[in-house]
C-alpha cells in the first residue's frame, strides 16, 4: 500500500531522516512514535506529499508520488490522501458541514453529492445535529471528529494523522482513538498516526519506533498474515 525506500531529509546541516525504508499494508492502523526531534512528523509529511525528501521514493498504491509534477501531486493528494492534525484546522467562517465538504468541492464534486457524503459522515459520527454549527460552537472533541470527517470526504486510500489526540482530554482521546478503528472497519482506510500517546500506540496494529532519524529494527515491515 505504502512503500518508502531510502528516504533522506536534511534541514541545513541537520540530517533529520537517514535512509528510511518502510512498508505499510492496506487497512493497517500504524502508529509512529519516538522522542521529539526524531523525525516522525517530517517522515509523515513526506509520505503525505506535503514535503519532499532529498532522496529516495514514496509509492502509494503503486504510484511513485515523488515523480509527480506539482499540479498532478496536488490533485493526487486531494483525491487519495486525508489529513488530521493536532489542532483541527477548521475554517471558522464555515459550518461543520461546509468544512467537511471543502475537499470534495475542490476535487470538482457536485455540491449536492458533496453535501450528501458530508451528511453520511456526520451521521456515522453521531454529529448530524451539529451540521450547521460553526467551529466556535463545537467542543474540542466535536471539532476533531469534524476534521476526521473532512479527511474522509473523498474516500482516500490513506489518512495521515499528526498527534490527532494531543489537544484532547482523556474521554475525547479514547473516543477518537476508537473512531480510527471504527472507520477502518466501515470504510477500509489505512491510518498512519504520529503520536506521543502511549495508549493509542498500544492499540494500533503496529508501532514503528524512530530514533535519531532511523527506524528501529523489526518495526518497519508489515507483519505477515
Amino acid at each position: 500500500m505504502i512503500d518508502v525506500k531510502n528516504i533522506t531529509k536534511a534541514f541545513g546541516s541537520l540530517q533529520v531522516l537517514k535512509g528510511i525504508d518502510l512498508h505499510i499494508g492496506t487497512g493497517e492502523v500504524v502508529s509512529i512514535v519516538g522522542p521529539s526531534g526524531a523525525g516522525k512528523t517530517t517522515l509523515l509529511q513526506i509520505m503525505g506529499t506535503l514535503d519532499k525528501a532529498d532522496s529516495g521514493s514514496v509509492e502509494i498504491n503503486g504510484v511513485d508520488v515523488s515523480l509527480l509534477s506539482n499540479n498532478k501531486l496536488a490533485d493526487y493528494r486531494n483525491r487519495n490522501i486525508g489529513f488530521v492534525f493536532q489542532f483541527h484546522q477548521l475554517l471558522p467562517e464555515f459550518t461543520a458541514e461546509e468544512n467537511i465538504m471543502i475537499p470534495a468541492l475542490i476535487a470538482g464534486e457536485r455540491r449536492s453529492a458533496a453535501k450528501a457524503r458530508a451528511r453520511e459522515l456526520l451521521a456515522f459520527l453521531g454529529l448530524e445535529e451539529r451540521a450547521g454549527h460553526k467551529p466556535a460552537e463545537l467542543s474540542g472533541g466535536e471539532k476533531q471528529r469534524i476534521a476526521v470527517a473532512r479527511a474522509l470526504i473523498n474516500n482516500p486510500a490513506v489518512v495521515f494523522a499528526d498527534e490527532p489526540s494531543g489537544s484532547l482530554d482523556s474521554k475525547n482521546k479514547q473516543e477518537l482513538h476508537q473512531l480510527f478503528f471504527d472507520l477502518r472497519e466501515k470504510f477500509g482506510q489505512t491510518f498512519v498516526i504520529v503520536t506521543h500517546d502511549e495508549e493509542l500506540a498500544a492499540i494500533t496494529d503496529r508501532t514503528i519506533h524512530i530514533v535519531d532519524g532511523q527506524i528501529m529494527p523489526d518495526t518497519a515491515k508489515a507483519e505477515e498474515a
